[in-house]
């Protein structure tokens, strides 16, 4: 069984959105602009951490299966059907 985790993808796109668009519309605006700024580093750190994760499971050849949508069906279930 493989360990089902984001796509690096995600945190990408979650990352754009949140420096251009809405760094821009949140300007120069003090509280936002320092909430948004943490908020930023907490994703760049939960990929950070994903990575470490994927590491840990490479050493321990722990498979793992990086999921684009919720709605994906898991290799699992669909060999079951087979």
């Amino acid at each position: 069984m493989s360990i089902p985790l984001p796509s690096h993808i995600h945190y990408e796109l979650l990352l754009q959105i949140l420096e251009r668009q809405t760094h821009f519309a949140v300007g120069q605006n003090g509280p936002q602009r320092e909430k948004l700024q943490e908020l930023v580093a907490t994703v760049r750190k939960a990929l950070a951490i994903q990575k470490q994760l994927e590491t840990s499971c490479e050493i321990d050849n722990l498979p793992v299966e990086y999921r684009w949508s919720l709605n994906e069906v898991p290799r699992e279930v669909v060999a079951q059907h087979d």
